[in-house]
């Protein structure tokens, strides 16, 4: 028991994404000129227990028969910004633009199937024996949650 919780303790925390900063120094140097600053997370996916099936009466198959799955993740937040030089005509005018998404909760959930089979019930008016029934063979809507968000700065110095 001490070594089960000794590994659980020493086991890193899982993160929703994993940040990243993007280097573009080496474009600054190679042209000279101004380059963006971006900054962004990578996003790190993680599966969820699958939904039980549910029998549902006069149904020999469990609904649904491919269970769904879902999958939760964090966009991470991710910052863009640019000089703009010569922002109101003028040099002592250069400002710098920005466009912002701050991190949000993301769930998607895969497509289920759903199935009927060939035959029904016992029926106790034919002795017991199940009855012959049309095939039946569908798939769920896959679903996909989240709000992501933008937002656009331009400032100038003061």
């Amino acid at each position: 028991m001490t070594c089960m919780a000794a590994a659980a303790a020493a086991t890193p925390a899982v993160a929703d994404s994993v940040p990243v900063g993007v280097p573009l120094d080496a474009v600054k140097t190679t042209l000279g000129v101004d380059t963006p600053r971006v900054a962004t997370a990578v996003p790190m996916p993680t599966v969820g227990a699958p939904e039980a099936p549910r029998f549902h009466k006069g149904n020999m198959l469990p609904s649904p028969l491919l269970p769904v799955v879902p999958i939760g993740t964090e966009l991470g937040s991710t910052l863009v910004t640019s000089p703009v030089p010569n922002l109101l005509g003028r040099p002592e005018t250069d400002g710098e633009g920005s466009l912002e998404s701050p991190a949000t909760d993301l769930v998607a959930r895969t497509p289920g199937v759903v199935a009927g089979g060939l035959l029904t019930m016992p029926d106790a008016s034919n002795s017991g024996v199940p009855n012959v029934a049309l095939p039946e063979l569908g798939l769920t809507t896959p679903e996909l949650i989240g709000a992501p968000t933008a937002l656009l700065g331009l400032g100038t110095p003061r």
